[in-house]
C-alpha cells in the first residue's frame, strides 16, 4: 500500500522567555492510503504539535529545525501560505476536540458546512448547500434539511461534534486529522463518533491520523499505532502488536493505567512527570519514571529495535545483552488472553 504522507526526521522548537523548548525531536512516520494511524501519548508528548505542522498551523513562536513533510512529492513545510490555504480543508482537513470553539456561534450550521466548498471548490451556493445537506445526513444529523438553518447552541455536544466532522469531510479530503475528537464527550457518544469515523472512512476513502491520550479509543479505530513520549515516537506497530505485545515500558504504563472490564480496585498510574524539554535528558527520556531502567538508559538514547517487520520499539530492554524483564502482571494477563504468551 502506497504512502500518502511521509514525515521524516521532524524537529520543532518553541521560542520562550525561558529558552527553546525542544517539543518535537526527530519524529518520523508515514500514513498509507486508506488507513488509520493513531498517535498516542500523555498530554505534552508532542502529538498535536506534530500534526499541526502537517497542516501548517504552528504557533508564531514555533521553529522547524529539521525535517520534511512529504505529500504527493512536495514538502509541505516549504510551501508558501497561499498554497497551504488551498490544501487545508480541501486535501488535508482537521477535526478539533472542542466543537463549541470550532463552530461560529453567529453563523447557521448550513453555511458553516458549505463554506469550505465555496472557498476551495468555487462551487456555486446552491450546489454547496446541497452538498452540505448530504454530508450532514451522512454524519447522522436528523432532519438535516430543516436543521441547516439552526445555530450551534441549538445542538447537543455529540451533534456539534458530528457537525465539526461534516465541515472537515465536506470536501472529501485525502487526509483527515482528528485531534482528540472524543475527549469532551461521554463514553456512549464517544463510541458513536468512533463508529461514524470508521463508516465515513469507508465511504469517502480518506486516510486518518487519530490523536488521543486514550489507548482504549485506539483499539476500535486504528490500523497502526505510534506511541509518543517527550517529543519522540518510542514505539510503533500494528494495533494488535502494540496492544497485545507491547515492548516499551512506557507503553506498558499506558496500558496498565487503562480501565477494562477486568479492572478491580485502583488503576496503576505512571509515577513521576515527563521531563523538562527546555533541557531534554541525555539518555532515554523515560528513564527517571521507568522501574525497569538500566544504567545505559541514563547515558545513551536507545535506537529502535525491530520486534517484527512492522513493529519497532526504542528501549534498551530489547538489546541482546539486556537482562530478561517481564512486563507488569496486568500486561502479561492481557498478552496471555490474546495468546501472545
Amino acid at each position: 500500500m502506497a504512502n500518502i504522507l511521509e514525515v521524516n526526521h521532524l524537529s520543532i522548537d518553541f521560542k520562550t522567555y525561558a529558552g527553546d523548548v525542544h517539543a518535537i525531536r526527530d519524529v518520523s512516520f508515514n500514513l498509507k492510503k486508506g488507513e488509520t494511524l493513531a498517535i498516542v501519548g500523555e498530554s505534552g508528548s508532542g502529538k498535536s504539535v506534530t500534526v499541526r505542522s502537517v497542516m501548517g498551523l504552528l504557533a508564531s513562536n514555533a521553529h522547524v529545525k529539521a525535517g520534511t513533510v512529504i505529500y504527493h512529492g512536495d514538502d509541505l513545510l516549504k510551501k508558501p501560505e497561499r498554497e497551504m490555504d488551498a490544501i487545508r480543508g480541501s486535501d488535508i482537513s482537521m477535526i478539533f476536540q472542542d466543537p463549541m470553539t470550532s463552530l461560529d456561534p453567529t453563523m447557521t450550521i448550513g453555511k458553516q458546512v458549505a463554506e469550505p466548498l465555496l472557498v476551495h471548490k468555487t462551487m456555486n451556493k446552491e450546489d454547496a448547500m446541497k452538498r452540505a445537506q448530504t454530508v450532514l445526513e451522512l454524519v447522522g444529523i436528523p432532519n438535516a434539511k430543516e436543521r441547516m438553518k439552526d445555530y450551534p447552541h441549538q445542538f447537543s455536544g455529540g451533534q456539534r461534534q458530528r457537525i465539526v466532522i461534516a465541515i472537515a469531510i465536506v470536501d472529501y479530503p485525502q487526509i483527515l486529522i482528528a485531534d482528540e475528537p472524543t475527549t469532551a464527550l461521554d463514553v456512549t457518544v464517544q463510541a458513536q463518533i468512533i463508529d461514524l469515523m470508521k463508516e465515513l472512512q469507508r465511504k469517502i476513502e480518506t486516510s486518518i491520523i487519530f490523536i488521543t491520550h486514550d489507548l482504549g479509543v485506539v483499539a476500535g479505530i486504528a490500523d497502526r499505532v505510534a506511541v509518543m513520549y517527550a517529543g519522540k515516537i518510542i514505539e510503533y506497530g500494528l494495533v494488535d502488536e502494540v496492544f497485545y505485545e507491547p515492548k516499551h515500558p512506557y507503553t506498558w504504563g499506558l496500558l496498565n493505567s487503562m480501565p477494562t472490564l477486568e479492572t478491580a480496585g485502583k488503576l496503576e498510574a505512571i509515577p513521576g512527570t515527563p521531563p523538562d524539554l527546555l533541557d531534554p535528558p541525555k539518555g532515554d527520556a523515560f528513564a527517571p519514571r521507568n522501574p525497569y531502567a538500566l544504567q545505559i538508559d541514563v547515558e545513551e538514547e536507545p535506537p529502535f529495535f525491530e520486534v517484527s517487520k512492522t513493529h519497532f520499539a526504542a528501549t534498551w530492554l530489547l538489546h541482546p545483552d539486556a537482562p530478561a524483564v517481564e512486563p507488569p502482571a496486568a500486561i502479561q494477563a492481557l498478552m496471555k488472553k490474546h495468546n501472545v504468551l
